[in-house]
């Protein structure tokens, strides 16, 4: 017997729940790429990307996942034997690192922990230590959705700038983007990269790049350049070129109806919702914590995302007997742990299209399976997300 009939609840950190009006802004028949109306969708959809971004810089549209948009942002900026300085937290900063060894550069990871945030010091020291300036470019992904950790973007972009140092700052925002404050130029970010899965509420397929004054300086002599991502063949006069082929005009329509939804909805309240709905399910499993049960891999509160939380199990239970009861037997899909922590977490995504009865069904979900697994923990979970609802989200 299950109670899993009915729309399934998808709580992974991507590909997130999308729209009804992005699913229905594709059913419609393909347009003229080389029309007029193309050319409209195609600025349009790039100055509302900027304005995401929050930079005066160039932003760019690629056919191709987060993966795709870091090997172009590498591409277009890097030679073969730079090095770049990787800032670990979690799985994906040094992921992006593997994809810039692989290509040519030469790589250094800063070593972090998978249960806390990037240190600017440590950062600072290291760039201190470098007085020939080896290094060309600093990466760090602004949420790991690994460790469920957000790193202070702001903060470690100070840290470049105060040592005077002129590597470029190169930010993963793929896991951020349209959920949480973003602000390239202001924090002196050159390059920044995101995808159309996550907080943008669009199918997997596009992939996206920021590029401010320093990064298309660097972009002249660099020697990774291919022709695909090359941001010189995209600037072109050529509007086929924005592409570098055939665009995927129906992952655009979709684009464009979500990027309006969180125009209709207001960023500033795009960003409250998230920041709601993630305490709401934090101070849930702060109420489950128990030392056999479970608790949080990000050890300081300040550190944990708006976006996913990772939820670390005791090793005497397995995550996977509570995903798989979350599924088959309510309708509900966690995330999978990943990496260096993947027997031992289970992931809850809270971005993009999510709304209070999905967050909170979701978390009633889970505490269903830690009793029906008999997995321990503290009782009264729903009750903290529900009692900080109602005292933060006031009557109209």
């Amino acid at each position: 017997m299950t109670v899993a009939a009915g729309r399934t609840f998808l709580a992974i950190p991507g590909p997130t729940t999308m729209p009804d009006e992005v699913l229905a802004a594709m059913h419609r028949p393909a347009i003229d790429i080389y029309s007029q109306e193309m050319i409209e969708l195609t600025c349009g959809l790039l100055d509302d990307l900027s304005r995401l971004f929050a930079t005066q810089g160039r932003s760019y549209i690629y056919v191709a996942n987060g993966h795709g948009a870091w090997e172009a942002a590498l591409s277009n900026v890097l030679s073969r034997g730079d090095l770049v300085l990787v800032l670990e937290s979690g799985r994906f900063a040094a992921k992006w690192g593997v994809a810039a060894n692989l290509m040519g550069a030469e790589t250094e990871l800063l070593a972090g922990s998978w249960h806390s945030a990037v240190r600017p010091d440590s950062l600072a020291e290291r760039l201190a230590a470098d007085t020939t300036h080896r290094i060309k470019a600093v990466l760090v992904a602004q949420v790991d959705t690994a460790s469920g950790v957000c790193n202070d973007i702001e903060a470690i972009g100070k840290a470049i700038q105060q040592a005077r140092h002129p590597a470029l700052y190169m930010v993963d925002a793929v896991a951020s983007l349209g959920c949480i404050p973003f602000a390239m130029d202001q924090w002196g970010i050159d390059v920044a990269v995101a995808a159309s899965q996550k907080g943008l509420m669009t199918p997997p397929g596009l992939g996206f790049v920021a590029a401010g004054p320093r990064a298309l300086k660097a972009h002249q002599s660099a020697g990774l350049r291919t022709p695909y991502w090359d941001w010189s063949d995209r600037d072109s006069d050529q509007h086929y070129n924005k592409y570098g082929g055939t665009a995927p005009i129906h992952l655009l329509f979709a684009l464009r109806r979500a990027l309006d939804m969180i125009a209709e909805e207001g960023l500033d309240n795009v960003f409250q919702r998230h920041r709601l709905l993630a305490e709401a399910t934090r101070r849930t499993i702060a109420a489950w914590a128990h030392a056999d049960g479970l608790g949080f891999n990000i050890t300081e509160a300040a550190e944990r995302s708006d976006t996913v939380t990772t939820i670390t199990m005791a090793a005497s239970h397995d995550p996977a007997r509570l995903r798989s009861y979350c599924k088959d037997q309510c309708g509900v899909i966690l995330g999978t742990g990943l990496g260096d922590i993947q027997h031992n977490t289970f992931r809850i995504a809270h971005m993009g299209h999510i709304n209070a009865p999905m967050a909170l069904g979701t978390l009633a979900v889970i505490e269903t399976a830690l009793k029906a697994l008999k997995i321990p923990h503290q009782d009264a979970g729903m009750a903290a997300a529900i009692s900080y609802l109602a005292a933060t989200v006031p009557a109209a």
